[in-house]
């Protein structure tokens, strides 16, 4: 499935229909286990079928974590290539969360892979790490242009090993998370809307890069069961409130397998982000 307009522009409109959600399918064991289902393909599935049910047509991003997929082999991915085409038929825009990194032929191929017309596994977005430098993502960059797909560049993330990397400073005084967000920036300028090359800002730091050039998405991930709350969002976002998507999983997966109470948790996640919308 392939479109004529921008990832930024759609994600841009998605955001005001639906209020500006991320929700993410994170199949880890043990949540299998409390829903009732197998840790096999076969609870995979369902547990897959459940979350599509739940958020299409509600939230403006859906965000499956490729690697819980990954986790049960060939089986698992072919639920993963199912729930991707299901939710973009739909008209819900799916990020895959594969942080995918690396160079030259390798990168083109990860680039086929996740944005490719005609991949069995084509999302409007992926998230990509830029730490073999940020030119080592001109694969992924490239392809997202000619396809409008999007990508969110890792640039300050909320684990505390990142600050190792991502905290250190450059030749020219920047740190390296700064230098990520405003290498991002230039491949938006232009950009009538939104542009399509976003970055991921954990909202649980104490404080974030300087966001106000971007004119790209922000996804932040951490909001609710790891910390973050939506003041932190508002901190963290400074001027740029209308470009962030919180990015929430277990704060909604937690009330499933209900697919009415997964949907309520959905509502009243949306509500307590509404501010970003005002």
């Amino acid at each position: 499935m392939t479109s004529d307009t921008t990832f930024g522009a759609r994600l841009a409109a998605a955001m005001r229909r639906h209020g500006p959600l991320c929700v993410g399918i994170d199949p880890h064991p043990e949540l299998l286990q409390s829903w009732g289902l197998t840790d096999d393909v076969d609870g995979l599935e369902k547990f897959g079928e459940l979350c599509v049910e739940a958020f299409v047509g509600r939230v403006a991003l859906v965000k499956p974590q490729v690697a819980f997929f990954e986790a049960y082999g060939s089986g698992g991915v072919a639920v993963l290539e199912r729930i991707i085409e299901v939710l973009r038929e739909a008209g819900t825009l799916v990020v895959a969360d594969a942080k995918r990194g690396d160079i030259g032929s390798t990168m083109n191929a990860y680039a086929r892979a996740w944005l490719g017309a005609g991949s069995p596994l084509a999302s409007d977005a992926v998230t990509v790490s830029p730490y073999l430098g940020f030119g080592s993502l001109n694969p992924v960059l490239e392809l997202a242009e000619r396809n409008h797909g999007g990508l969110f560049v890792l640039a300050a993330t909320s684990n505390p090993e990142g600050a190792q990397v991502q905290r250190s400073v450059t030749a020219d005084g920047r740190s390296v998370a700064q230098t990520m967000v405003d290498e991002a920036a230039a491949r938006n300028a232009g950009a009538e809307v939104l542009g399509s090359v976003g970055v991921v800002v954990g909202a649980t730091l104490a404080d974030a890069p300087d966001l106000s050039g971007l004119h790209g998405p922000i996804l932040m991930p951490g909001v609710g069961a790891q910390g973050g709350t939506a003041d932190d969002v508002r901190r963290l976002a400074g001027d740029c409130l209308h470009a962030v998507v919180p990015n929430v999983s277990r704060e909604v997966l937690r009330a499933g397998p209900s697919v009415a109470a997964l949907q309520e948790a959905v509502s009243r996640s949306v509500d307590s982000f509404a501010f970003l919308q005002a």
